[in-house]
Formats: structure tokens, C-alpha cells, sequence
């Protein structure tokens, strides 16, 4: 094989792209600029906890000039539904599938391309009508404010609260087109690491971030079909005049009894059974990616290889079964809640499995302490710290009590944005060299990093503390209850950490672009890695590689006696025999 060079025009080359690379990188910068946006949200939400009913600076004046620039309850359930639709289904998802899933899948397993570069290039422009939808949302009643959720009623009756009208309408359209975006992606992952990789590359040789990749892929075939044909069914509850989650009988707001014989618990089992294993599809990349930065950050062969994929595959394969455990205070009977809640628990042991091996990995080797590694080693303290406070929450009698705190907040912003996040970024540093040929800045990368980490922690640990003291989530003011009032300082606190660390990612921006132009050179393997993505060129040509590559062993032979003088051994470099097993014949 051979690279195949074409000349497409700059629109072809740059916009409508159908090579892998730049549509995965592509979603690189969409998925930043959203980062920003649900960023931008969050900070709205912390500043209503902090100071309510005070007058916003600067962007009060703009965006609530009509009520005096304070932000008003209406728009308080706006910020934090949107807020974490951004984040979910603009960021964590496209950004790891999207973005990295794209750029990596066939440099890992030497391939020119995607199996379908065409269905490829239409699951990154199939974002851009969700996106619109979901800005566009903002014009309409002041936005969606049903919660990322949108459970119903409240979310199917436009009389049930402000933003329940067409804006949730065009809430549901953005849902579908972001689902058909993600599942033209999993077909396309699925096909290409079975039946593309390059000779020698057994299953057993891929590196983990395409297992991360393969078994996430799976999980949205499976899922996703669910949650789109939900959406579809409650967009013909609003509008062709079906009753799928209505039921019969029922006043709102002082509007005519709805007439219906429907479920609404239908569709929190519809919802959960694809948004649990979201939650696995938001971190199983992750997972992947760092377990390889690691072993290379370390100097040493990943601890428990097959442990780790049959791990990852475990923790996929309960992720179908516990969706029930989101519902425990919904009324279920007794015997399916202890089910859901042995099941759940289970979770723990695939996941203590893979924390170990992390481990495992870094223990004894030769770290190097850069932006990279730090952010991996994040990336695990802030899982094993979301995974404990999750154990809780498996228990039916104690999520009976936190049920819909912040302590439930903390949990989630653990493993999702402290866990996820920090892989992203140890990422971002990782094969930015592969993506444009320069190397970013480490000192800035590390000021960035010692920043963030510590107001995320200052900002999410205390939720902890305000969930066990009972303060409710979605409440835009819970100070309205005495025994909240002594809760207001350490949210103000947190507020002080969230701008500082919504603040510190214009570092990480920085640094992205700065380097882009005027970064330091790099060659084709910076470092010194094992994987196939080091043997093409930086950036890659169309086609990938010089010549076909062929795989002789796997992806973590570091500081292994057969390597020579160096401390690595490419997948590409035969490995020869040990003194002590020539000996042997």
C-alpha cells in the first residue's frame, strides 16, 4: 500500500473533507468551541447559587436587561438543561468518539482510511443542524428548561413551564440529529477495525484506545436505536397528538384534563436504558486512550492487557442492565430495585480491575512528569474518587435519602467532566504532534493543568458536603428553606473556584492555537512510542502511510530486554528472541 495523493479544492480538502483525519479534526474544534458555550452556562448556573436575585456583570445587562440583569427562575432551568445537553451530546460524546475515534481508529490499526469515508464525513455535518437546533432553541420561550432529561409531563404539555413549547420541539429535533450523527460513526468505527486492519494486527495486538473505541461503537448500536425512537415518540405526543407518555385525566396549569392513557414511566425506562450506557460511551474512549499515554509516560508494558479489555467489555455488558438504579424513588417494586442494585454494584469490580492495573503501570516505571502523564494520573484519582461516591448511590436505602442532591452532582461531575475531561486533555498534549507536526507548549500545559485540577476540586468536592446536608438540585434558589441558609458561603466559595477554572481553559485555548503555528517542530515519533500512528508521517498524508505497515507484536514493549538501545520496540520492528529463550533451543 501505498500513499494515494489527490488534489481535492480547498472546500473538498478542508470542509467537506471525506479523509479521516480532518473530519477528526474537525470535530476537534467544534467540540472546543461547544466546551466553551456549556462552559459559558455552567458559570450561570453557579453565579444564581452564589448570588441570587443579584444582578449579573457585564452579560446580565444583555442577556436579562428586561429583568434588571438578574437571572430569573425560568431562565435558571434553562441554563442547567442546556448546560448539560452542551456538555453530554456537544462535548464528552463527540469529542472522544468524534474527534479522537476519527483520527485514531485506522493510524492505529494501519489503514488508509474509514471503511465508508462519505457516511463519515456526514456524521460530523449531521452535528451542524443539532447544533442549530439547540441554539436556535434559545429564541423560542426563553429555551428548553425541562432538564437534559425532559422527562414528561412536563416536557410533552407546552402549558406544563416556560420552555416546554417550541423550543423543546426543536430540543428533540437537535436529540435525533446528534443520534443519527453518532450512529453513523458507530457503524463505521465497527466496520473499520474488523475488517480493516493491517496484516499481523490480531485482535489481541490493538492498542486499547480502539478497544475503547470498538466496544463504545457497540454500545451505540445497541443503545442509541432506543432513545431515538423515544424521541420520535414524543415528538408525535407533541405533535401529531399521540399519548405515549401522557396519561388520561390530567390538569396542568389550569388547562383543559389531557386526554391520553399513557405512561410517563415509560420513558424514563426508555431514556435511562440508552443514558446509562452514555455514560459508559462518555468514558470507555477515555479509558482506552489513557491506558496507552500511560504505559508510555511510564516506560513500561500496560499491566493486565487482557484484563483490561475483558474489563471494559464487563463494565459495557452490566451497563445495559442497571439503567433501573436512575429510577430507585419512582415506585419500583422492592425485588427489581435489590436486582438493579446488585447489578450496579458488580460495576465495581470491573472498574477496581482497571484502577489497579493503572496502577499497576505507573508503579516502578520511569515517569515522565509531564503535561501528559499528570493529566492521566488526574484522570484516574478523579475516577476512583467518582466511582466511591457512585457506590452510594447503588444502595437503594442511602440514594433514597441523596437522591436528586448534589451530592448525586458531585458524583457525575467526577467521572464525567473531572475524569473524561482530564483524559481529553492528557490526549489533546498526546498526539497533537500526529495531528499538525508541532509539539505544544509543556509549561503551559502544566500551568493549566495544576489550575484546573485544583478548582475542580474546589468546586466539586463541597457538593458532597451540600448533599449530604440535603440541598436539592434545580432549585434556583434553595435559600428560600431556613435550613439551607448556612449553605450559601461555600457555594459562593465553589462559584469563586468555577470562574477560576472556566477562566484557566483560555490557557489550554491559548496553547492549541499558539502552537498550531509557532510551536516546536516535531518528526514522526516525539515520544518514542510503540504504536502505529508514530510510524506515518507528522501530519499524516492522505493514505496515511509510506508503506503498508505489518504488525509483529503489541503496542506496549517498553523497556524490554530485546529492544537494543532504546526503550521501545515499534509494532512494525520484528521482535527477536530473548537470550534466555535462544538458549532454550
Amino acid at each position: 500500500m501505498h500513499a494515494v495523493h489527490h488534489q481535492p479544492g480547498w472546500i473538498r480538502r478542508y470542509i467537506f473533507s471525506t479523509d479521516h483525519k480532518v473530519i477528526g479534526i474537525q470535530f476537534l474544534f467544534t467540540t472546543l468551541l461547544m466546551l466553551m458555550v456549556g462552559g459559558a452556562l455552567a458559570l450561570g448556573v453557579r453565579w444564581q447559587l452564589a448570588w441570587p436575585w443579584e444582578r449579573m456583570p457585564i452579560l446580565g445587562d444583555m442577556l436579562f436587561r428586561t429583568d434588571g440583569g438578574q437571572i430569573t427562575p425560568e431562565a435558571y432551568t434553562m441554563l442547567f438543561t442546556m448546560h448539560a445537553t452542551v456538555m453530554i451530546f456537544l462535548v464528552v460524546i463527540p469529542i472522544l468518539a468524534g474527534a479522537f475515534g476519527n483520527f485514531l481508529i485506522p493510524l492505529q490499526i494501519g489503514a488508509e482510511d474509514m471503511a465508508f469515508p462519505t457516511l463519515n464525513m456526514l456524521s460530523y455535518w449531521f452535528m451542524w443542524p443539532a447544533i442549530g437546533c439547540f441554539m436556535l432553541s434559545f429564541a423560542y420561550d426563553g429555551g428548553p428548561a425541562a432538564g437534559w432529561t425532559i422527562y414528561p409531563v412536563l416536557a410533552v404539555l407546552p402549558q406544563a413551564a416556560p420552555g416546554s413549547g417550541f423550543a423543546q420541539t426543536l430540543w428533540l429535533f437537535g436529540l435525533t440529529f446528534v443520534g443519527f450523527s453518532s450512529m453513523f460513526g458507530s457503524i463505521n468505527y465497527m466496520t473499520t477495525i474488523i475488517n480493516m486492519r493491517a496484516p499481523g494486527m490480531t485482535l489481541f495486538r490493538m492498542p486499547m484506545t480502539i478497544w475503547g473505541m470498538f466496544i463504545t461503537a457497540i454500545l451505540q448500536a445497541f443503545a442509541l436505536p432506543v432513545l431515538t425512537a423515544a424521541g420520535f415518540m414524543m415528538l408525535a405526543d407533541r405533535m401529531l397528538g399521540t399519548t405515549f407518555f401522557i396519561p388520561g385525566g390530567l390538569v396542568v396549569n389550569n388547562a383543559p384534563a389531557t386526554v391520553g392513557g399513557g405512561q410517563p414511566l415509560m420513558w424514563q425506562h426508555l431514556f435511562w436504558f440508552y443514558s446509562h450506557p452514555a455514560v459508559y460511551i462518555m468514558l470507555l474512549p477515555a479509558m482506552g486512550m489513557v491506558s496507552d499515554m500511560l504505559a508510555c509516560m511510564s516506560r513500561k508494558p500496560l499491566f493486565g492487557y487482557k484484563p483490561m479489555i475483558f474489563s471494559m467489555a464487563t463494565i459495557a455488558g452490566l451497563g445495559f442492565i442497571v439503567w433501573g438504579h436512575h429510577m430507585f424513588t419512582s415506585g419500583m417494586n422492592p425485588i427489581v430495585g435489590m436486582t438493579f442494585m446488585v447489578s450496579t454494584i458488580l460495576i465495581a469490580l470491573p472498574s477496581a480491575i482497571k484502577t489497579f492495573n493503572w496502577i499497576g503501570t505507573m508503579w516502578g516505571g520511569k515517569l515522565q512528569f509531564n503535561t501528559v502523564l499528570l493529566n492521566c494520573a488526574a484522570f484516574v484519582s478523579m475516577f476512583i474518587t467518582g466511582g466511591l461516591s457512585g457506590i452510594f448511590m447503588a444502595a437503594v436505602p442511602v440514594d433514597v435519602y441523596i437522591h436528586d442532591t448534589y451530592f448525586i452532582v458531585a458524583h457525575f461531575h467526577y467521572i464525567l467532566f473531572g475524569s473524561t475531561l482530564f483524559g481529553i486533555f492528557a490526549a489533546i498534549h498526546f498526539w497533537f504532534p500526529k495531528m499538525f507536526g508541532r509539539m505544544m507548549s509543556d509549561r503551559l500545559g502544566q500551568i493549566h493543568f495544576f489550575i484546573t485540577f485544583a478548582a475542580f476540586n474546589c468546586t466539586f468536592f463541597p457538593m458532597h458536603l451540600l448533599g449530604i446536608g440535603g440541598m436539592p438540585r434545580r432549585y434556583a434558589d434553595p435559600y428560600h428553606f431556613p435550613y439551607l441558609e448556612h449553605l450559601l458561603p461555600l457555594n459562593q466559595f465553589m462559584t469563586y473556584a468555577a470562574i477560576v477554572m472556566g477562566f484557566a481553559q483560555f490557557i489550554l485555548l491559548f496553547n492549541f492555537g499558539w502552537s498550531i503555528f509557532f510551536g516546536k517542530k516535531c518528526g514522526r515519533n516525539p515520544w518514542n512510542s510503540n504504536g502505529l500512528e508514530w510510524q506515518a508521517p507528522s501530519p499524516p498524508p492522505h493514505g496515511n502511510f509510506d508503506v503498508q505497515p505489518v504488525v509483529y507484536h503489541g503496542p506496549y514493549e517498553y523497556s524490554s530486554p530485546v529492544s537494543g538501545e532504546n526503550d521501545f520496540l515499534p509494532q512494525t520492528e520484528y521482535m527477536p528472541r530473548r537470550p534466555d529463550q535462544s538458549q532454550g533451543h
